[in-house]
């Protein structure tokens, strides 16, 4: 027996899988606003901070000048 899931966004019943092509969610709009919260930086992932990867291009593109 399959179990009834719900969309993360706002908990109404998600169609199964192979008939919906926005799963896990209901809707493409509660994709979009879902997609949006992370874009906002509402969701977060716990963590130490990554950095913005400026030093690590800084020190790639140093190292080729010296050869």
């Amino acid at each position: 027996m399959a179990r009834s899931r719900s969309c993360p966004a706002c908990r109404k019943p998600v169609p199964p899988r192979a008939g919906n092509p926005w799963s896990p969610f209901c809707s493409e709009r509660c994709r979009l606003l879902d997609l949006g919260r992370w874009m906002g930086e509402e969701y977060r992932i716990a963590g130490p901070p990554a950095g913005d990867g400026r030093e690590d291009a800084a020190e790639d593109s140093d190292e080729g000048d010296d050869a």
